[in-house]
């Protein structure tokens, strides 16, 4: 059973906003009480956290599909609908979020860190947030836009100060055991570590984290064995640590040449070129591993290696090199620049942005831009009012002559959006513009505004004797 994914494929969707009410409020007494549809709810958004006590990406292995709580509609007396609530997704320390194609949308460090990876839809506005002078009573409501929806993949890079790397049963695993607290398995053949192990080593005033990086072998950078699976978890650390076995029982193999593979897999990785690198000879409790090792050792300080001469059975030399790791790493986040201040980067739109582009494609001519499309998203087209509002917001815009500007003629088509929710109709311009063409669209003479009290009494006393004449002039059978 799988205990440890570090590479997830995630398809999210955020909620949908709630659509808006039309209502008109009905009490007696009261028969002009006006439009009183109340906005609807947002759509909840879907958030990625970093959170301390998650180190895998199981969960999400199992269960690759999320989706946030819609947004409520709205109702009459002017109540608006419950917004979704978001959807938190824990991640561990160190995941790369990224889409479908590989581009990195978001590098997850530190405890609390969120990335929205799918917005909430907005919700839409009932009737009595659309009334305005011109449209005292609009009989039509704003629908809730969808909310956002998409594939990303999640990547987890292990946040580590040291790596070990080195072949399968060089004894990684064992140094981990005796340098930290960790308890990884350790057994007598190859492959025996199938996630990379951490552990926190203290070293005087220093604390570290250390991490065994499993699977590698010649070829792990072209997908060979486990190691292409793992080494992005080396990415993070800031120091390297070649674990090199001096009693390796393969005649075919020896210290410096499992040096000089896994050294060629790095390079063919790339990016940890820059990487400090020191060595420990491990397994010198073997007598063979020590006379090994004492061979050795010139030539890798030749080539300017830092070497140590460890043994996790016997525990000789662990201690010189634990503090040896901690003087890199302190000097590793010495050479860190300091965390900046968040900063807010304000990028003000062109003043000669319109917010829409209209080109003119094969037969037809395109309107993209973010305000129409959402606009067109709100729209219920089952209702004409509201189709009629749609239209004298776009001719508020400058649609209308952006599209006779490029050369649209009575009758021509004109997609608004792109070709998975576009909307198409055929273009008839208006002879003014549409809020004042359209302007008493909804419009109702009884709410309009009241009567000065004195035109009141007068016209309640010609009803008054309006009705003693029509009883006057009753004449019983």
């Amino acid at each position: 059973m799988t205990t440890f994914v570090d590479r997830v494929e995630l398809h999210v969707a955020a909620g949908n906003g709630g659509h808006g009410c039309a209502s008109v409020h009905r009490e007696k007494f009261k028969p002009l009480g006006g439009p009183d549809g109340g906005n609807g709810g947002r759509g909840g958004d879907v958030r990625l956290v970093v959170d301390q006590s998650v180190t895998t990406l199981l969960d999400y292995h199992h269960g690759p599909h999320r989706r946030a709580v819609n947004g409520r509609p709205g109702e009459g007396g002017h109540r608006a609908g419950k917004d979704g609530a978001d959807l938190v997704l824990p991640v561990p320390d160190g995941t790369v979020v990224l889409d479908r194609q590989g581009r990195v949308l978001a590098d997850l460090v530190g405890h609390g860190t969120t990335y929205v990876a799918a917005q909430g839809g907005r919700g839409g506005l009932g009737n009595a947030a659309l009334a305005s002078p011109r449209r005292k009573a609009p009989g039509f409501a704003l629908l809730g836009e969808p909310g956002g929806s998409g594939d990303i993949v999640l990547e987890l890079k292990t946040v580590a100060d040291v790596a070990l790397v080195g072949f399968p049963s060089a004894g990684k695993s064992s140094l981990i055991s005796v340098l930290s607290a960790a308890r990884p398995k350790i057994a007598d053949y190859p492959f025996t570590t199938l996630v990379p192990n951490l552990g926190v080593v203290t070293a005087g005033a220093t604390v570290y984290t250390i991490a065994d990086v499993p699977g590698l072998i010649p070829g792990a950078s072209q997908g060979r064995g486990l190691g292409l699976e793992f080494l992005r978890h080396v990415e993070r650390c800031s120091v390297l640590v070649h674990v090199l076995d001096t009693a390796a029982l393969e005649s075919e193999r020896d210290p410096l040449s499992d040096l000089d593979a896994i050294e060629a897999e790095l390079a063919a990785y790339g990016g940890l070129e820059n990487r400090p690198r020191l060595v420990a000879l491990n397994k010198i409790d073997v007598p063979d591993g020590k006379d090994l090792a004492d061979i050795i050792r010139p030539d890798l300080a030749a080539r300017g290696y830092q070497v140590f001469e460890v043994s996790a059975v016997a525990r000789t030399g662990l201690k010189e090199l634990s503090f040896a790791l901690a003087e890199h790493v302190a000097v590793a986040r010495a050479a860190r620049p300091a965390q900046e201040s968040t900063r807010i980067v304000i990028r003000p739109r062109a003043v000669d942005d319109a917010g829409f582009t209209v080109t003119a494609e094969d037969g037809f001519y395109r309107v993209l831009g973010e305000k129409p499309e959402r606009w067109v998203r709100q729209t219920d087209f089952s209702n004409d009012e509201a189709v009629g509002y749609l239209a004298d917001r776009l001719s508020r815009l400058g649609v209308e002559e952006e599209l006779t500007r490029a050369g649209a003629r009575p009758g021509d088509e004109v997609v608004i959006g792109g070709s998975d929710d576009a909307v198409v109709f055929d273009w008839e311009p208006t002879v003014a513009a549409g809020a004042a063409m359209l302007g008493r669209r909804g419009e109702d003479h009884r709410l309009n505004a009241p009567r000065p009290a004195a035109q009141r009494r007068r016209d309640r006393d010609a009803e008054r004797d309006e009705a003693q004449r029509e009883y006057e002039a009753f004449e019983p059978f």
